[in-house]
């Protein structure tokens, strides 16, 4: 069983920048393949960005346009979501998650162990 940790968070200006680190204990990260999902107050909870265990293949949500890299450091065992000229609609608590599995990691029924969140708040 892995355990994930989210920092990072906080409050910044639109066109600013943050990143997110998720750091796991208990097991290596490459075994898994990594998701970032992110829930506004009152929203259903939306896929951010996955890394596959195999190949560091990388997915995105089409609305991000870009503005987010996700990357993995395996010596690290973290997770990073890079996150670049920030909107207000981006502000949501965000969390990593991990998932046994290497395929259809834009779902999040696919990912077996979460994060407890980071808040994210962009002002205008």
């Amino acid at each position: 069983q892995v355990q994930l940790v989210e920092s990072g968070g906080g409050l910044v200006q639109a066109g600013g920048s943050l990143r997110l680190s998720c750091a796991a204990s208990g097991r290596t990260l490459s075994t898994y393949g990594m998701g970032w999902f992110r829930q506004a107050p009152g929203k259903e909870r939306e896929f951010v960005a996955s890394i596959r265990r195999r190949g560091g293949i990388t997915y995105y949500a089409v609305s991000l346009e870009g503005r987010f890299t996700i990357s993995r450091d395996h010596a690290k065992n973290t997770v990073y979501l890079q996150m670049n000229s920030l909107k207000p609609e981006d502000t949501a608590v965000y969390y990593c998650a991990a998932a046994s599995v290497d395929y259809g990691l834009g779902d999040r029924a696919q990912y077996a162990y979460w994060g407890q969140g980071t808040q994210v708040t962009v002002s205008s």
